[in-house]
């Protein structure tokens, strides 16, 4: 097991979807990637799955689900760069003001940022390259050996719980969260666990001008 990073500055952690950006990046990129007609279908072979969801509430078990039916037997490569093209598409209408502002000011006091998410790593890193992101934590998705995704998650759903457990492994037991921000349910241990939460801080939406 590797060692923990040496941190030069405080640790903070962002949630994404709903944080940093004005809606969920991942059902975003998939409807976007889907197009129209695509989507339409995709809901309607998913309504097993979300009868289920309605029952259970159990938001691993439909995002994966959701992952089969839209990415299933897509080559991880082509989908990082469809994800950096979504990325560059939508940034200047997704990004909230007064959370990009506050990741500046923390970066501006030397801290190492790093985004806790539910949504893939691998959709949500071209916005963590973009905002100067030290570190990215988020839900791992399973490939085959020749790096197609299966619909399998690497772990668990990175929510709740899971979001600690990520930042523990990330940087140790002993490691102190100075800040989280989070807007829901699933970011609650996270923020119980900094010294200064922030929820539902961040409010702006982009100017769409």
């Amino acid at each position: 097991m590797s060692q923990p990073p040496s941190l030069s500055g405080p640790l903070v952690a962002f949630d994404f979807d709903g944080t940093l950006t004005v809606a969920d990046s991942f059902t975003a990129f998939l409807r976007w990637r889907a197009g129209p007609a695509g989507w339409l279908r995709g809901l309607a072979a998913l309504g097993p799955a979300t009868a289920r969801y309605l029952v259970d509430r159990d938001r691993g078990r439909i995002k994966a689900a959701a992952v089969a039916q839209f990415l299933e037997g897509v080559e991880a490569l082509q989908l990082s760069e469809e994800a950096e093209r979504f990325a560059d598409q939508v940034w200047d209408r997704f990004m909230r003001p007064d959370a990009l502002a506050c990741w500046e000011d923390w970066g501006k006091k030397g801290a190492h940022r790093v985004i806790v998410t539910a949504s893939p790593a691998l959709t949500v890193a071209p916005f963590a390259r973009r905002l100067g992101a030290e570190a990215l934590l988020g839900t791992e998705l399973a490939l085959d050996p020749d790096g197609r995704i299966t619909g399998a998650f690497v772990g668990e759903n990175c929510r709740g719980e899971e979001k600690v457990e990520r930042l523990i492994r990330a940087y140790g037991p002993d490691a102190v969260l100075e800040a989280a921000y989070g807007d829901t349910s699933g970011d609650a241990e996270m923020l119980a666990r900094a010294a200064h939460p922030g929820f539902r801080r961040f409010r702006q939406r982009p100017d769409r001008r």
